[in-house]
């Protein structure tokens, strides 16, 4: 097969001595045996997203290697010197479970205290809150958590935490990006200082869930928490190392484990994927839910960040929540508390996303709060916490089952939001009620909200090209009517407009720039279109709305608005 030049210009640099041996080998090997996977491995360089960098484990550039993470700390070491002079710089590391998760800590921890940098290193796996909590404890100037989140096996990732405790965001991270593009890779410093790198663990461990417990715990009486039964997976990732152990602290004795994925493992081998987002994921956990007769199920990603939760519905089957339902269910019980200690003055706010549920401007509204909005990743939520330091941050999530509590952790924090959704179905089974009925309370007070998401996977190099087409068709040829509903407005992110469909006026939108697109329907209902910062995909999010009269009416008109997105998403002409 034919091979772009600049390509082969890449392959070239990586079979000169500055790469090691055996990655020149497997270079030459595929120049043999695969070449499309060669142009695969080289065709781009990895590249920052929602959610950090994330790739396929192996050589080249758009791979993940001790090369590619190796440039990425030396610029990041040089960034911190410019922006932190005279100082003794000190840095975080934490890994997951993954596959050569714990050599490519080693190897970044190897480049930061070649540079000089203190390097506080996790001795052993970590969930990645716990990272965040330690960049604040530790007073370090900046953090790195090796994980892919919930991807398959043969990824992994590389995410990078400023001082504040959340991860990178403007104008830091295109300031860095800049000066590792720029950057030759005989100019990474590997040989290691081992003086400056030390190992972390129980102190940190210790101080993180503390300040978890006392974050997320709301006055559960000892019987309440006692008599509710949990069933909890780690779905084999390193949720494991806290979530049992937090549970416990906070007085909750009825925990039972999955055993057979209880053991952190990167290949997932119970799994298709360690995803809570998946139903197939907490099969084995439902199973266990069923012979213990548990109230409630919870299970995590591999580096504990997102969470799933099932709970019975009103017939007492076991249902999965989606992250829209989790976010709002614990969003409300933080503001009820709030307005019960009457810490509510107006100048707080919740947190959310462009593509999660409007809801959550709704709940904000009846508390008399703000609900602040900002583009798809925790890392927006985190920047508004630093950048309205005069209004409290009660809570916020995401529709991809991320939550956060407070500001203590600065992202996504599985471990916090597992103890809050305990206390929330122990309160209410203690009242005679049920997590599921307080849900449907909400949609009787606030309006029934329903969602959706479609994920179309598109690999390779053809598959950008395919992604990047849905979205000039989009943007150049929009929809005027979607089952029977004029679209009234799009919002494009790519070029900060709104614009009114009805009589073309065009405003500004006060969020940072990104690929992605909003159509607004006459009945409210709400069309999101967005490339996956960390994925080879292109997500449609779909929200549709009206009113629930009765806990009683919930069956009847959740079918109504699931045949609302149905219909919607045959009018996109999507599946």
């Amino acid at each position: 097969m034919h091979i772009e030049q600049n390509i082969l210009d890449k392959v070239n640099e990586w079979l000169t001595p500055t790469f090691d041996e055996s990655t020149q080998d497997a270079i030459k090997e595929m120049m043999t045996s695969s070449p499309k996977e060669l142009e695969e491995s080289f065709y781009k360089n990895l590249e920052f997203g929602t959610g950090g960098m994330r790739g396929i484990m192996g050589v080249g550039t758009n791979r993940i290697n001790k090369y590619t993470l190796g440039k990425n700390t030396q610029g990041l070491s040089d960034y911190m010197t410019k922006s932190f002079p005279g100082e003794q710089l000190k840095v975080a590391i934490a890994y997951d479970c993954r596959h050569n998760s714990n050599t490519l800590a080693k190897v970044v921890a190897d480049v930061f205290s070649a540079n000089g940098v203190h390097v506080y290193l996790f001795s052993d796996m970590r969930t990645t809150p716990e990272l965040s909590f330690a960049v604040r404890h530790l007073n370090c100037h900046a953090g790195i958590v090796l994980t892919a989140s919930h991807n398959p096996p043969e990824y992994n990732g590389y995410k990078v935490y400023w001082q504040d405790g959340g991860q990178l965001v403007p104008p830091q991270d295109g300031e860095i990006i800049q000066l590792i593009e720029a950057l030759n890779y005989d100019e990474i410093k590997f040989e290691a200082n081992e003086n400056l790198i030390e190992y972390i663990d129980t102190e940190v461990d210790a101080a993180f869930e503390k300040s978890t417990v006392e974050n997320c715990s709301f006055n559960t009486p000892t019987s309440a928490k006692e008599n509710l039964k949990i069933v909890y997976t780690s779905l084999h990732g390193t949720s494991i190392k806290s979530i049992p152990s937090v549970l416990t602290k906070a007085g909750y004795t009825d925990i039972n484990i999955v055993a057979e994925q209880a053991e952190p493992n990167g290949n997932f081998p119970t799994v298709k994927s360690p995803n809570p987002e998946e139903p197939e994921a907490l099969t084995m956990a439902l199973a266990l839910a069923e012979k213990t007769n548990a109230d409630i199920v919870i299970g995590t990603d591999p580096d504990s960040d997102r969470l799933g939760v099932a709970v019975r519905n009103t017939e007492g089957k076991m249902v999965l929540l989606n992250g829209n339902q989790t976010m709002v269910i614990m969003t409300a019980f933080l503001l009820e508390q709030w307005k019960r200690a009457e810490k509510i003055t107006g100048t707080e706010f919740i947190g959310s996303t462009i593509v999660s549920t409007p809801m959550m401007q709704e709940l904000a509204s009846a508390y008399g709060i703000e609900c602040k909005v900002g583009l798809t990743g925790f890392k927006w939520i985190a920047k508004m916490i630093k950048d309205f330091p005069n209004q409290k941050f009660i809570g916020g999530g995401e529709e991809s089952f991320g939550f956060m509590v407070g500001a203590a952790v600065r992202d996504k924090d599985a471990v916090g939001a597992t103890l809050l959704v305990c206390e929330i179905a122990a309160q209410a089974k203690a009242a005679g009620s049920t997590l599921y009925h307080e849900l449907l309370n909400l949609y009787v007070d606030h309006g029934f909200y329903k969602e959706h998401l479609i994920s179309l996977t598109k690999k390779g190099i053809d598959g950008l090209k395919e992604i990047n087409q849905m979205m000039i068709d989009l943007r150049e040829n929009p929809v005027s009517e979607i089952d029977g509903q004029r679209v009234v407005c799009i919002e494009d992110y790519d070029n900060s407009t709104s614009r009114n469909m009805f009589s073309g006026e065009i405003e500004s939108l006060n969020i940072p720039k990104s690929n992605v697109l909003i159509y607004y329907l006459e009945d409210g209902s709400k069309i999101c279109a967005r490339p996956s910062g960390t994925e080879p995909k292109i997500k449609f999010y779909f929200s549709v709305n009206t009113t629930l009269d009765s806990v009683e009416d919930a069956k009847s008109v959740e079918v109504e608005l699931d045949e609302k997105i149905k219909n919607i998403i045959a009018g996109m002409n999507l599946i």
